[in-house]
C-alpha cells in the first residue's frame, strides 16, 4: 500500500488538468453505441430462438447476443456515475429494454456503487463492490465466477418471488432492501436506506421486474411462450455474469484489508487498467478495461476514459505510479491476482503451522 513518499509522489493535480476538458458526457454516443447493442442483442437472441438447435448459426447468434447484451447491460455503471437528475430519458429506455427484462434494472447499482469510490469507503467492510480477494485462499476467485451459474436464477427469486412476498409481510421489506436490492460482491453488505442518487423510485422499477419475470414465466406455463425462451435467456444471462465476474476480478488488486481509508491515489494504485485492443473491450465494454483512470476521474465518461489514459502515459508516463496499474491482458491480470491469492494461503497455512 502506498506510503507518504508515494502519496507525495503521485501526481494528481498534473493528471487532472490533464483531463479536465474531458468531463463532458456525449448524449449521442450515449445513445447510438447502447440502441445498436441492445437492438443488436434481441435481434440476436430471437436469431438463436428460432434457429435448429445447437447449430452453428445458433451458436454465433447465440455469442452475438451475450456480447451485444453484455456491453447494453453495462451502461448499468454509467448510470451510477452521471450526474444527478440527467439522461432521465436514456435511464428509463435502457430499463425497460434491459435492465428490467434481465433482472437489474437500475436501482440495484445506483447509490451502492457510488459509494465504492468513496475514499471513507473504498476497500473497508462497508464497501459493497471490494473483497480482499488477493489475500484470501484463490478458491475464493472460482467461487466467485461459479455463483455466476446461479446468479440469474436468484435475481428471478428476488423480484418474482421477494417482492410480493415482502409487501404481504412489512418486516421482510427492510431485509430485501438491506440484503437483496444490490449488486454486490461483498456478501456481508448491508444496503443503507438512503442508498440512492437519481432511481429515488426504485418501487416502480421493482414493479415491473416483478411483472415482466411473472408475465413470461405465465406466458410459458400457459403455452403462450416455447419453454426454450427461458432456456435461452438464462443460457444468455450465465454467460454475462461469467465474463462480468472476470472483469470484476481484474478490476482491482484486491490487496488491501482492514477498514483504514484510502486516498485517491491509493485507489488507482489497487486498480488495474487492461488497455488492451479492441477484442479487450469485448470482456471490459464501455471504457472498464480502463478502471483505474476511472477509479482516478469516476466522472470522467466512458468514451473519454482511453483518450485519458493515452494522455497520463504521454505526458506522466516517466512517473512509474502512473503505469504501475497496468496490465497486457486478461490472463496476466487473472494470473497475478491467482499468484498473490495463493501465495498469501501459503503464508498464512505457514504461520499457522509455526
Amino acid at each position: 500500500m502506498a506510503d507518504n513518499t508515494t502519496q507525495a509522489n503521485f501526481p494528481l493535480y498534473e493528471a487532472r488538468a490533464l483531463v479536465r476538458d474531458l468531463m463532458t458526457p456525449d448524449p449521442v454516443i450515449y445513445w447510438s453505441d447502447f440502441l445498436f447493442h441492445v437492438v443488436l442483442g434481441w435481434a440476436a437472441f430471437a436469431t438463436a430462438l428460432h434457429t435448429p438447435w445447437f447449430s452453428i448459426w445458433q451458436f454465433l447468434a447465440y455469442w452475438v447476443a451475450v456480447f451485444a447484451f453484455y456491453r447494453a447491460a453495462i451502461f448499468i455503471h454509467e448510470l451510477a456515475h452521471l450526474e444527478r437528475g440527467t439522461f432521465k430519458l436514456f435511464r428509463l429506455v435502457w430499463n425497460l429494454t434491459c435492465g428490467i427484462p434481465f433482472m437489474i434494472p437500475s436501482f440495484t447499482y445506483d447509490g451502492v456503487h457510488y459509494d465504492h469510490h468513496k475514499p471513507g469507503i473504498y476497500g473497508t467492510s462497508k464497501d459493497g463492490e471490494y473483497l480482499p480477494f488477493a489475500t484470501q485462499h484463490p478458491l475464493g476467485l472460482v467461487g466467485y465466477v461459479l455463483l455466476s451459474l446461479i446468479l440469474p436464477l436468484l435475481l428471478v427469486v428476488r423480484f418474482l418471488l421477494l417482492t410480493p412476498v415482502s409487501y404481504l409481510i412489512p418486516p421482510l421489506r427492510k431485509i430485501v432492501w438491506e440484503r437483496a436490492s444490490s449488486l454486490t460482491i461483498n456478501p456481508a453488505y448491508i444496503r443503507q436506506t438512503g442508498a440512492v442518487r437519481n432511481d429515488h423510485y426504485w418501487q416502480m422499477q421493482e414493479l415491473a421486474a416483478f411483472l415482466f419475470a411473472a408475465i413470461i414465466t405465465g406466458s410459458i406455463v400457459l403455452g403462450k411462450l416455447p419453454w426454450q425462451v427461458l432456456l435461452l435467456w438464462y443460457a444468455v444471462a450465465v454467460a454475462i455474469f461469467i465474463l462480468n465476474s472476470l472483469r470484476t476480478l481484474v478490476a482491482h488488486a484486491y490487496r488491501h484489508e482492514g477498514d483504514r481509508s484510502l486516498t485517491l491515489a491509493e485507489q488507482y494504485l489497487d486498480s488495474v487498467n487492461v488497455p488492451g485492443n479492441f477484442l479487450t473491450a469485448l470482456w471490459a465494454p464501455v471504457g472498464l478495461r480502463y478502471h483505474a483512470t476511472h477509479h482516478l476521474f469516476m466522472s470522467l465518461p466512458y468514451h473519454n476514459l482511453g483518450k485519458a489514459q493515452r494522455r497520463l502515459a504521454r505526458e506522466l508516463g516517466k512517473n512509474d505510479l502512473i503505469m504501475q496499474t497496468s496490465r497486457s491482458g486478461l490472463w496476466h491480470a487473472l494470473k497475478q491476482i491467482w499468484q498473490e491469492a495463493a501465495t498469501a494461503a501459503v503464508n498464512k497455512k505457514n504461520t499457522q503451522d509455526e
